[in-house]
């Protein structure tokens, strides 16, 4: 479970963008650099090189 504190302040390393929690995947995403952060013992990393890239369809849904 992410803390809603926590999501409202989180924004993307490479965009900047705010991001949102997938709670299927346990990821938070960002659509706008097409990046997905992984969620490691309830802790968000947020390194570019830790994300895995979005595909089209994941990208486009909302």
């Amino acid at each position: 479970m992410m803390d809603k504190k926590l999501l409202d302040i989180l924004v993307c390393p490479v965009s900047k963008a705010p991001v949102e929690w997938d709670r299927e995947k346990n990821e938070l995403i960002c659509r706008s650099s097409g990046l997905a952060y992984p969620i490691k013992d309830g802790i968000p990393v947020m390194l570019e090189t830790e994300a895995r890239t979005l595909s089209t369809d994941e990208r486009l849904k909302k």
